[in-house]
């Protein structure tokens, strides 16, 4: 019957067409859910955006950080108000009572760009740069693998080195997101120059001196150990023993990065071949392990003879026990470790 199938088409075009509005009532209801504060967060965060980061990249990040209830919401927000784009490198205070549009406009207008990092003694390269790039100063490796063989004109200290291990002096920076490696570099060698070179630069053996700082600052606390145990190191030297430290061990088996094994080494560790490994290589290693600060950098300048030959950290303490023979030293392995 025509009239039957007349019908028919027009309530499957109705019933269509109610499908489509309902199914755009349905994505509006959710994207306007989208757009609402997320509360699941009470605490401010402090939420960084690096120079070059995609939108997509920062609304991931902020779902991580619970500030918003959908990715895809935020970026199709981002991508309808023009502001896909526009999302400035800085430091934001942001919360999860603050809608989608409030956090777009936000990252828009530009933050802090300034950032201050605390680098501590005793990291290496590699752990500096990897706390750099979560501050978001570099993006990672960028600071580690910078070709830095151009600076040794304006930093003489550089000159035929090929690893910036022990040159990044520890101290409070303040730098700006996004910063290039080159940049960044300059003011950490500035710092080095400044306070470790006008103590070492004079010295005919200056980088063994760097050397035996960086041992100094992962093996010994306290700043009159450090100086028996530098007397020690360059006593097993002259006696052509091996040095046997640990921490040389540890740079090696971490792949030249402490905070990826923060669990030190184990006694099957001491076979590791490498030539940082101070239980199977005699004499120096090739660099330094780590990056050490004044207060180490000092002790190794002011080495103070004594009867002892060995010394171990206490498990727990890291109090420093010295012994005098190899018999001693092994009673206070069982005793204290």
């Amino acid at each position: 019957n025509p009239q039957d199938n007349k019908m028919g088409l027009w309530s499957l075009r109705f019933l269509t067409l109610l499908g489509i509005v309902l199914v755009f009532i349905l994505a509006a209801a959710y994207f306007f859910y989208g757009l609402q504060p997320s509360f699941e967060n009470n605490n401010p965060v402090e939420f960084r955006v690096v120079k070059g980061e995609s939108f997509r990249a920062i609304g991931a990040r902020l779902s991580q950080e619970s500030l918003i209830r959908s990715i895809a919401v935020f970026k199709i927000y981002s991508i309808f108000t023009g502001n896909a784009r526009k999302f400035q490198p800085g430091v934001y205070q942001l919360a999860s009572t603050m809608t989608v549009p409030q956090i777009v406009n936000y990252l828009s207008s530009g933050g802090e760009s300034d950032v201050t990092v605390k680098i501590i003694e005793g990291l290496s390269a590699k752990d500096i740069d990897a706390v750099l790039a979560k501050a978001g100063v570099i993006t990672p490796g960028a600071l580690s693998n910078f070709p830095f063989k151009n600076l040794a004109v304006q930093y003489s200290f550089l000159a035929g080195q090929n690893f910036l291990e022990g040159f990044l002096f520890p101290d409070t920076y303040n730098f700006e997101i996004g910063s290039s490696p080159e940049a960044v570099l300059r003011s950490f060698l500035d710092n080095f120059e400044r306070k470790a070179w006008a103590k070492i630069g004079n010295q005919k053996d200056w980088y063994k001196t760097l050397i035996l700082a960086s041992y100094l600052e992962r093996e010994v606390p306290g700043a009159n150990d450090r100086k028996i145990v530098a007397g020690i190191i360059l006593k097993r030297l002259s006696l052509k023993m091996p040095l046997q430290i640990d921490a040389t061990v540890a740079y090696a088996k971490c792949a030249e990065s402490f905070a990826s094994c923060p669990g030190g080494i184990a006694r099957e560790d001491l076979k590791f071949v490498s030539l940082y490994n101070t239980y199977l290589n005699g004499g120096w290693t090739p660099t330094p392990i780590a990056n050490p600060g004044l207060e180490a950098i000092e002790a190794a300048l002011s080495p103070q003879s004594s009867g002892y030959l060995y010394y171990l950290s206490a498990r727990g303490s890291q109090k420093i026990i010295f012994s005098k023979t190899l018999d001693e030293h092994n009673d206070n392995r069982v005793k204290y470790l």
